[in-house]
């Protein structure tokens, strides 16, 4: 792989603005990403040669394939856990030195000029924050889904993981940060930020396999089903097997 990992040389780049030791930690929960590594973190190389990712943290929970190999090529911290998003990102905070945490999934690509947009955030707002919905696939069924969270997430203030999430530490440590449960993660600590959250004006391009193989109509079906049902009470454990069957 083709990559050099530089967080802890010297930028090029940075911005006088922020002449501050680089304040946030990238937190990517992996297991068994190997092949969509090379692409995220590509785009997530920005973000250091400007002086703003001080580290970024594979939360890795038991990859068998070459997730491990790659991280240690890359320089990147490994934190080894128990499986489950939601542990993992939670595993992943409590290693992190940063000021900031950025959660991003490790089959997500950020637009180009992310970091310029979360590092004016930052300088001058204390909300956390989440980019714009798009998936790796064309046509309405990607067009539709995507929007649709995107409309949510602003109006509703309830957005996915998958959208990333952008909070200081001080405010991922007032809300309990992420829960150890295997589905809803995401919506959960949502929730306990309430309003305190904005959109940032970048894309976080994510994989539509789940979708493709399930059909866009019946996946999108099942997420709305499947989170109507959370906030009627339901156990996140008997959501994850109506999720993943």
């Amino acid at each position: 792989m083709n990559f050099l990992f530089i967080s802890d040389m010297e930028p090029k780049n940075r911005k006088n603005l922020w002449p501050m030791p680089a304040p946030v930690s990238i937190i990517i929960p992996t297991l068994n990403s190997a092949k969509t590594l090379g692409p995220m973190m590509a785009g997530l190389f920005e973000g250091m040669s400007t002086g703003l990712v001080c580290e970024v943290i594979f939360a890795d929970g038991g990859s068998t394939d070459d997730t491990i190999k790659i991280g240690d090529e890359l320089g990147v911290k490994i934190i080894s856990c128990t499986k489950g998003r939601g542990t993992q990102m939670a595993n992943g905070a409590n290693a992190a030195r940063g000021d900031w945490l950025f959660f991003v999934h490790s089959d997500t690509q950020l637009s180009k000029g992310w970091a310029d947009i979360v590092l004016d955030h930052i300088q001058s707002n204390r909300k956390a924050g989440f980019g714009k919905l798009k998936f790796d696939a064309n046509g309405f069924g990607a067009w539709f889904v995507a929007g649709w969270a995107n409309i949510r997430s602003r109006l509703f203030g309830l957005p996915y993981g998958d959208q990333t999430l952008l909070i200081s530490k001080q405010m991922y440590r007032s809300t309990g940060g992420y829960r150890d449960i295997p589905l809803m993660e995401d919506v959960a600590i949502s929730n306990k930020i309430g309003r305190q959250k904005t959109a940032l004006n970048f894309t976080a391009t994510t994989g539509a396999d789940r979708f493709v193989n399930d059909g866009w109509f019946r996946r999108g079906t099942k997420n709305l089903g499947t989170l109507a049902l959370y906030y009627l009470g339901r156990d996140p454990n008997q959501l994850s097997h109506r999720y993943h069957r």
